[in-house]
C-alpha cells in the first residue's frame, strides 16, 4: 500500500492505495518510536488529548528513562524500550508494578517496531532509525515517517520494501508533508515542479566569519522551530534542506532538477507544488510541528490540534529567497550526492551525523562540519548499494573516515 507520497520510483508515478478514502477505523493501536524527542512528545500529546481513539502498544527512547517512563504510565502502553542497554535496570525499577513490559537495547527496539500497531511514528534520529523504521514496513503497517536520513541512506531499497510489504508511508516533515497535501497523485504528469521551503536557520543573515566563530548555543538557536540539536545544526548548515530534497525525490518520484528550494524566514508557506499549467499550490499554516503529525496520526481524515491558527492579517509580509550556495556548501553537497547516486548519499548522510555529534561535544568548529562531509565524499570509493548490508557497510566505513578526519584536526 503506498501513499501518494511514495510510489514505484522507477514509473515515476504515485499510486494511492486501495481504501484511501475509506473512514479511518474507530481505535487505532500506535508505536512511537523516538517517543521523548522532539516528535515524538509532539505525538505523545496528541494521542494523549484522544486516549478513546488511540491504544499505545510501545514506546521507544534511546535513553531518557524519566521521560520514558512517565509516557508509558500516562498513554498506559504495553511496552517500553530504551535503547542504550545500561539504562535497563533503571526503567525496569521505574516501571515496576505497573504490567508495562520493560525491554532495552538495539535489538528490542526493533522489535518494538514489529509489534502489532496499525501506526508507528518513526522518529528516531539519524541511521539509527533504519532497522526499526523497515521492521514496521515489513510487516504492512502505516508508517508515519520523520526520519528522513533513512531515505537518504537507502531511498530505493527502502520504498522497494514498502512497496513489496504492502505497508503505507506518511511524510512527517512539515515540508514534505506539505507536498503531500497538495500533491495531485493521480496525474502525476501534470506536476512541473516541487519547491521546499527552508526558514535560513540562525545564519541567514550572517556572513561566513560570523559562522566560523558560532557557538553550539547559536547554532541550536532555530529562529522558528523548536527541534533538537541536531536538527537544529542540520538547519542551521542547511543540511537538513538537502537531505530533505533527496527525501522528495524518492517520496514523489522527481528528478534532482524539478525540486527546488527556496528560504522563507517566515515559515508560514511550508512547501509549493507547481503544476505545468502555471498553477502553484501551497499549504501554509503557522510553524507547529503538531500539524504535520496529526495528518498522518489522522490520515485518511482530519483531526483537531491545539495549535495557534495562521491568521494571514498578522503575519504580515511573506518573504522567499534563493538560497545562497557560497554561504551554505551543504545544498551543493547534498545535490551532487543525488546526482553521483550509489552510495554517495550515504556517505554523506554518515560523515554529516559524526559531524554534527563532534561539533555538539565542541571538537570541531561550525563551518568543519561541511569539510568533514565534503572531505569524506571523496575519499569513501564510489560503489552501488544492492543490499542493507551494502547500506552498513559504506555507512560503517564513511563513520570511521570522517572520525579520523576529525581527529587529524
Amino acid at each position: 500500500m503506498v501513499v501518494s507520497s511514495l510510489q514505484a520510483v522507477a514509473a515515476a508515478q504515485v499510486a494511492v492505495p486501495e481504501g484511501a478514502g475509506a473512514p479511518a477505523p474507530a481505535t487505532r493501536t500506535v508505536t512511537i518510536l523516538g517517543s521523548t524527542g522532539s516528535v515524538g512528545c509532539n505525538t505523545v500529546e496528541l494521542v494523549a488529548a484522544d486516549p478513546e481513539r488511540y491504544q499505545v502498544e510501545a514506546l521507544v527512547a534511546r535513553k531518557n528513562v524519566d521521560l520514558l517512563a512517565r509516557q508509558a504510565k500516562e498513554l498506559r502502553a504495553k511496552a517500553a524500550v530504551v535503547a542504550d542497554e545500561a539504562h535497563y535496570a533503571a526503567l525496569k525499577d521505574a516501571l515496576s508494578g505497573t504490567g508495562i513490559e520493560v525491554a532495552a537495547g538495539a535489538q528490542a527496539v526493533v522489535d518494538a517496531a514489529a509489534r502489532p500497531a496499525d501506526w508507528v511514528m518513526a522518529a528516531i534520529v539519524g541511521a539509527a532509525g533504519m532497522e526499526p523504521t523497515l521492521a514496521a514496513a515489513r510487516r504492512g503497517a502505516t508508517v508515519a515517517f520523520a526520519n528522513k536520513e533513512v531515505l537518504v541512506c537507502a531511498g530505493a531499497l527502502m520504498m522497494a520494501e514498502v512497496k513489496r510489504h504492502g505497508a503505507t508511508l506518511l511524510p512527517v516533515d512539515s515540508e514534505h508533508s506539505a507536498i503531500f497535501q497538495v500533491f495531485d497523485s493521480e496525474r502525476v504528469d501534470g506536476v512541473s515542479r516541487l519547491i521546499l521551503t527552508a526558514s535560513g536557520g540562525p545564519f541567514r543573515n550572517k556572513t561566513r566569519e560570523d559562522m566560523a566563530r558560532a557557538t553550539i548555543k547559536e547554532a541550536v538557536a532555530h529562529p522558528t522551530w523548536d527541534m533538537g540539536a541536531k536538527i537544529s545544526v542540520d538547519s542551521a548548515t542547511m543540511m537538513n534542506k538537502g537531505l530533505e530534497v533527496i527525501e522528495a525525490h524518492h517520496l514523489f518520484g522527481m528528478p534532482e532538477d524539478k525540486i527546488d528550494v527556496l528560504v522563507h524566514p517566515q515559515s508560514v508557506v511550508h512547501s509549493l507544488v507547481e503544476y505545468v499549467d502555471g498553477s502553484v499550490l501551497a499549504q501554509l499554516g503557522t510553524p507547529d510541528m503538531r500539524t504535520p503529525i496529526a495528518v498522518a496520526l489522522g490520515w485518511p481524515r482530519r483531526i483537531a490540534t491545539p495549535g495557534e491558527r495562521l491568521n494571514l492579517v498578522t503575519a504580515g509580509h511573506l518573504e522567499f529567497y534563493a538560497p545562497d550556495p557560497e554561504k551554505f556548501p551543504a545544498l551543493r553537497l547534498a545535490r551532487e550526492a543525488m546526482r553521483a547516486g550509489g552510495c554517495a548519499a550515504c556517505v554523506m548522510n554518515a560523515a554529516n551525523e559524526i559531524a554534527v555529534a563532534a561539533f555538539l561535544d565542541g571538537r570541531i568548529g561550525f563551518l568543519d562540519i561541511e569539510r568533514i562531509v565534503e572531505h569524506t565524499m571523496t575519499t569513501v570509493p564510489h560503489s552501488r548499494l544492492n543490499s542493507l548490508d551494502d547500506v552498513r557497510e559504506v555507512d560503517t566505513v564513511a563513520r570511521r573516515i570522517a572520525s579520523e578526519a576529525i581527529q587529524a584536526r
